[in-house]
């Protein structure tokens, strides 16, 4: 499976984010010849436990994340943070948890935006929103690496796409900049080799950075 690396965008201080920084990001891939080939949308949900009295506390994970992608419909993967686990199942794990009523999703983000072709590279320009609301909630950038399936081999060429994206974002002043998330894939067990899980653990890591600098902006 490609490579691949998510940055997320950390507005600066007193501004938020808005729809007109995400045109301008667009701007800026199509400023490299990228070129529009399609859609990509990954949702998380956030999950809590249904107890059923005070001994049942201990049982269960005391929340953890459910991720859906669009290029893995049969596929759900489950990510538990505080305890570097994740797991993928096949997509009617829902249907289980919903007739076992365990856990109850609480809300769900979803991550959405337009596909660019550069060359062996895709980027993919994601606004993220709420269920509850269409209400712009952060912006991230995904890069994906077509050749190589390598995260070791790849670190290097990426880390020099990822340069230039930022001094191409550079040239347009913009309120803010877009940080790196660099999750230890070792922590969660997983190889060299990437693979969806590898995507999973990074939406989680982006998610978490995502509120970590809401809640310092407030």
């Amino acid at each position: 499976m490609p490579i691949r690396r998510i940055l997320y965008w950390q507005p600066k201080q007193g501004t938020m984010v808005n729809s007109q920084i995400l045109n301008e990001i667009s701007m800026c891939v199509e400023s490299l010849k990228g070129v529009k080939e399609g859609r990509c949308k990954t949702s998380l949900t956030f999950y809590r436990p249904n107890l059923r009295g005070p001994s049942t506390a201990i049982d269960f994970p005391r929340d953890f994340l459910g991720i859906s992608m669009l290029e893995q419909p049969n596929k759900y993967y489950f990510t538990i943070r505080d305890h570097q686990i994740v797991v993928e199942a096949d997509y009617s794990i829902l249907t289980i948890m919903e007739k076992l009523q365990y856990y109850q999703s609480r809300a769900a983000l979803h991550f959405e935006g337009a596909v660019y072709k550069l060359g062996d590279f895709q980027v993919r320009v994601i606004k993220v929103v709420s269920n509850q609301a269409e209400r712009l909630r952060g912006i991230m950038i995904e890069i994906v690496y077509l050749p190589i399936s390598s995260v070791e081999d790849s670190k290097q060429i990426m880390e020099d796409f990822i340069d230039l994206w930022k001094e191409v974002v550079s040239i347009k002043s913009l309120a803010g900049q877009f940080i790196q998330t660099e999750p230890n894939y070792a922590e969660y067990g997983l190889s060299d080799n990437y693979t969806s899980q590898h995507t999973a653990v990074q939406y989680t890591d982006a998610l978490t950075q995502l509120v970590r600098s809401s809640l310092l902006r407030n």
